[in-house]
């Protein structure tokens, strides 16, 4: 009998595990796959899952391969490109680092912090009993809890065992990701490109180091690009002639190709189940303008630990988390899924990301919102309001 229960140890469960572990609850966190493990993704991470990431505790300078991002280029549908700087000399506001080494320095985390963590041992059966679960686990047996986290992605094994699963769900957006070495100096800094053909999603290159980079695209499901279209599309993406102006002639793919689903849909999704609460991509809480979603991960994991750490009965507590998720995540949600309007047009995409570009002003503050420095919805909900709201410091502020 343990207090928490987490199943997934990607970032939304070992931010569970950490949170919980710290506050003195007994915490077991399992997990199918054995880490360092690999997890198909743009790698990009906000001023949000920076925040947060040093919050709980997470070093960049013992993660290999992590780089720190200053411009962001977008280039306009139609060829036109600008250069968004982000604020300097005041703490990180983006990185991109590869999930196999951030998800195992989250992990290592939670084992420091006194939780209990069994990667290589996956869920195979679950059942609610008023106010607590009983948990069949690979190589572990029986396992009893007060409160279990469902921490185990878009298709979350726990959502299906219960009964919850949605039939025909396929996400809201399909990504896509290519490794590429040997990339040209362009490619140092974060590129976005609003492809015509791709509106509202967008292609992308991440930085990585050693003249690396993580090259991919996005679409939204149920858009413009049907989903059976996009193998075309990848095999001509690095010869666009504006994504090989950045990547250079010399560069070349390297692995394979990965896809995923992202879940955007977090107003909608079902965040509990008795004493089970839903996290990350299990509660569709990615971002739904961007896709991005380490930042809302690290957000629920928290909250939910932060839910069980309180108590009170299992509705008290699956209570206390959905209300909030709502308070923290809808708003932005809303928000995002109406900016998604404006980008699916060759023209409104032009005008919004012109009026992004008028000055230096609003070149780095719509860089700063656009990476998560403050939510989506701020300037609608009041109640957000404070002081330096616009103008916070960015994560590591004052690290060497």
């Amino acid at each position: 009998m343990v207090d928490l229960v987490i199943v997934g140890g990607g970032p939304a469960g070992s931010a569970a595990a950490i949170t919980a572990a710290r506050s003195g609850l007994s915490v077991l966190l399992v997990d199918r796959a054995t880490f360092p493990r690999d997890k198909c993704c743009g790698d990009g991470l906000t001023a949000l899952a920076l925040r947060l990431g040093e919050g709980l505790g997470l070093d960049p300078l013992l993660i290999l391969g992590w780089q720190t991002v200053e411009d962001l280029v977008i280039h306009q549908p139609g060829g036109r490109s600008t250069r968004y700087p982000l604020p300097r000399g005041d703490g990180l506001y983006a990185a991109v680092v590869p999930r196999m080494q951030y998800d195992a320095a989250l992990l290592d985390l939670a084992r420091s912090a006194g939780a209990d963590v069994r990667d290589g041992h996956g869920l195979t059966g679950i059942n609610v009993d008023g106010d607590v679960a009983t948990l069949e686990v690979e190589g572990l047996g029986t396992i009893r809890a007060t409160t279990v986290v469902a921490a185990d992605g878009m298709w979350s094994p726990t959502r299906k065992l219960l009964g919850l699963a949605s039939s025909g769900y396929r996400g809201e957006w399909q990504a896509f990701r290519q490794y590429v070495a040997d990339v040209g100096p362009a490619a140092a800094d974060l590129h976005v490109w609003f492809e015509p053909d791709l509106l509202p999603g967008y292609a992308w290159s991440f930085p990585l180091p050693g003249g690396r980079a993580n090259v991919g695209f996005g679409v939204l499901r149920g858009g413009q690009v049907a989903v059976g279209d996009t193998g075309r599309i990848w095999d001509g993406l690095m010869d666009r002639p504006a994504i090989r102006a950045v990547l250079g002639d010399n560069a070349r793919p390297e692995g394979r190709r990965s896809a995923w689903p992202i879940p955007a849909r977090v107003d909608a999704a079902v965040l509990d189940h008795g004493p089970v609460l839903f996290v990350g991509d299990a509660a569709s809480a990615s971002d739904a303008l961007t896709g991005e979603g380490i930042g809302q991960a690290l957000q629920t994991g928290i909250l939910a630990a932060e839910a069980a750490r309180a108590g009170g009965t299992a509705a008290e507590v699956a209570s206390t988390y959905a209300r909030s998720v709502r308070r923290d995540l809808v708003a932005d949600h809303t928000m995002s899924v109406a900016l998604q309007g404006m980008l699916a047009s060759p023209a409104g995409a032009r005008m919004a990301l012109w009026a992004t570009a008028l000055v230096p002003w609003t070149r780095r503050n719509f860089a700063r919102w656009l990476f998560e420095d403050y939510p989506r919805a701020l300037l609608a909900t009041p109640r957000r309001w404070k002081r330096g709201s616009l103008s916070a410091p960015g994560a590591y502020a004052g690290s060497d």
